[in-house]
C-alpha cells in the first residue's frame, strides 16, 4: 500500500495547517542530466549522483589497469540472482594489500558519509564466472577458493588474472547498487590466511540443516554480514542440500531466519507497559521506532521524498510499509529487505528488554541519499537508534506528538499509513472495561 504527499521545497521546513508543498518547474525529463551536466543540480539532489560514482570509479580504475590485479579481499564474495540457477559469482577484490575488512563490513559504517559508504562499495573490483547454484556440492577450484573466501576471518591477499581488463558502468538504475569495476576471471589465487572458527566448524557439520548453523552461529557472536557471507556461497546446511545462494537473497533470508528465532522466543514474554520511543538522524534518514505497550506486532514503514534514488516522481513523497500480527506473516513484504532487517533489529532489543511490546519503525529518507546503499543501512541504523538511551512517553497522545515533531511530513499521513498505529488508537483492551466498571457511579 503506498500513498504520496506533496514535498516541501525546503527539508525540515513545514508548510502553514492545511497547505502543501509544491515544486514548480521540475518534471520528468530525460534531458535533464544533459542540461544540468552536474552544474545545476536540476534533480534536487545536493550532489550529482553520476560524478559521485565517476569519482569512485575515478581512484580505483588507475589502480586496476590491464589484466591482472595484485591486492587484498576484504574479505568479500558476490553471487548474481540473473539468470538463475546459472548464475554469476566472484570475488570482490580491493587493488590494496594489506587490512580491508572495513570494505565489507557494514556494522562498521554507522557513522560514516554517504561519500565514504559509496567509496568502499565502488573501491572493490568484482570479478565474475557462471556457475550452477547446485555445484555448491561439488565446486569447482574456484568456487573451492571462493567457499573459503566466504569463511575467513581477515582480509587474504589476491592474485588476480581477467580475461580483459575490468570496466565500470555507470548505470542509472532503479534498482543497481553502486559496484566497482567488473571482468571475468581467468585466475584466481587467494591467500587465506586464517578462517572463522564458528563458520568453519559449521560447514564441516554436513548434518545441522542451515537455519540451525544460522542460529549457532548467530547465538555465538558471529556478525550478520558473515553469516549472510558463508550462507549465500553454499558452505551451511545439509549434505545434498546446499547451494549457493544470490547475495541479494542471503541478507533477507538470513535476517529473516534470526529475526523469526527471535520472536519465538518474545511472544512468550511479559508485556511491555509503557510507551518508548528511539530516534536516530543518520545519512539523511530520520528514524522514529516506537514500542507499544501489549502483544506482539511488528510495522515499519518507509517514506521516500523526490530526488530520491527509489522516488521518481519530482513533486511527490512516495510512502509504503507492511506490518505482522502477534503470529506474523506469510508473505514476503512489499518493501523488501529493509522490512526484515528492521524487524532482526527491533527483536533483538526486545530480547535485552525481556518484554513483547507492538514494534513501529518510521523512516524518513531525504535527498541527501542519493544512491541506493543496502539493506545494511535498515539494519546497523535501526540498531543503532536501539543503543540510544529510550524516550519514555505516558500516553498515545504524547506519542503521536513525538511523531509530529520528528518528521517533516503531518502526522495525518503517517496515520493514514500505519495499521498499527491506527489499532493503538482505537481498540480498547479488557482492562479499559474493567477500570470504567470500578470509576462507574453505584
Amino acid at each position: 500500500m503506498a500513498e504520496s504527499v506533496a514535498a516541501p521545497p525546503f527539508p525540515g521546513v513545514e508548510p502553514a495547517p492545511g497547505l502543501s508543498w509544491s515544486i514548480p518547474g521540475l518534471r520528468e525529463d530525460p534531458t535533464m542530466c544533459l542540461r544540468c551536466r552536474s552544474a545545476q543540480l536540476l534533480c534536487g539532489k545536493p550532489v550529482c549522483p553520476l560524478i559521485l560514482r565517476y569519482q569512485a570509479f575515478e581512484r580505483t580504475l588507475p589502480m586496476v589497469q590491464g589484466t591482472e590485479l595484485s591486492g587484498s579481499s576484504p574479505p568479500a564474495v558476490f553471487v548474481g540472482r540473473y539468470g538463475y540457477p546459472k548464475v554469476s559469482f566472484g570475488p570482490l577484490l580491493s587493488p590494496q594489500h594489506g587490512r580491508t575488512e572495513l570494505l565489507d563490513t557494514p556494522e562498521e559504517w554507522v557513522g560514516r558519509s554517504v561519500t565514504e559508504v559509496i567509496g568502499f562499495r565502488t573501491g572493490l573490483v568484482r570479478g565474475t564466472s557462471p556457475i550452477r547454484v547446485t555445484d555448491a556440492e561439488k565446486p569447482i577450484r574456484l568456487l573451492e577458493e571462493l567457499q573459503l573466501l566466504g569463511i575467513a576471518a581477515e582480509s587474504a591477499e589476491s592474485e588476480t588474472r581477467f580475461r580483459r581488463p575490468p570496466r565500470g558502468h555507470i548505470a542509472l538504475s532503479d534498482s543497481a547498487p553502486p559496484f566497482g569495476p567488473t571482468a571475468p576471471i581467468e585466475q584466481l589465487r587467494l591467500d587465506v590466511r586464517r578462517v572463522d572458527p564458528h563458520l568453519d566448524r559449521l560447514t564441516s557439520d554436513t548434518a545441522a540443516t542451515a537455519r540451525v548453523a544460522v542460529e549457532e552461529l548467530y547465538h555465538r557472536g558471529v556478525r550478520v554480514s558473515r553469516i549472510q557471507r558463508a550462507f549465500s556461497v553454499g558452505t551451511l546446511g545439509r549434505r545434498g542440500r546446499r547451494k549457493l545462494v544470490p547475495t541479494r537473497w542471503s541478507i533477507t533470508a538470513v535476517d529473516d531466519l534470526l529475526s523469526k528465532n527471535n520472536l519465538a522466543q518474545i511472544r512468550l514474554l511479559p508485556e511491555l507497559s509503557e510507551f518508548r520511543a528511539y530516534r536516530l538522524t543518520a545519512l539523511d534518514n530520520r528514524w522514529l521506532i516506537l514500542f507499544l505497550p501489549g502483544i506482539y506486532r511488528y510495522e515499519s514503514i518507509e517514506s521516500w521524498y523526490p530526488s530520491t534514488f527509489w522516488n521518481p516522481s519530482p513533486t511527490e513523497i512516495i510512502m509504503m510499509g507492511d506490518h505482522e500480527g502477534h503470529d506474523g506473516r506469510t508473505t514476503y513484504a512489499s518493501i523488501g529487505g529493509c522490512y526484515y532487517a528492521a524487524r532482526l533489529a527491533t527483536s533483538e532489543a526486545l530480547l535485552r528488554m525481556g518484554r513483547q511490546a507492538g514494534v513501529v519503525v518510521l523512516r524518513e529518507v531525504h535527498p541527501g541519499e542519493i544512491l541506493p546503499l543496502g539493506v545494511w543501512n535498515v539494519r546497523e541504523h535501526a540498531r543503532a537508534a536501539l543503543q540510544e538511551p529510550p524516550i519514555r512517553l505516558g500516553t498515545m497522545a504524547e506519542v503521536l506528538g513525538l511523531i509530529q515533531s520528528t518528521f517533516a511530513i503531518p502526522l495525518r499521513r503517517w496515520l493514514l499509513q500505519s495499521a498499527v498505529l491506527h489499532e493503538a488508537r482505537t481498540q480498547r483492551k479488557l482492562d479499559d472495561w474493567v477500570a470504567d466498571e470500578r470509576v462507574a457511579p453505584a
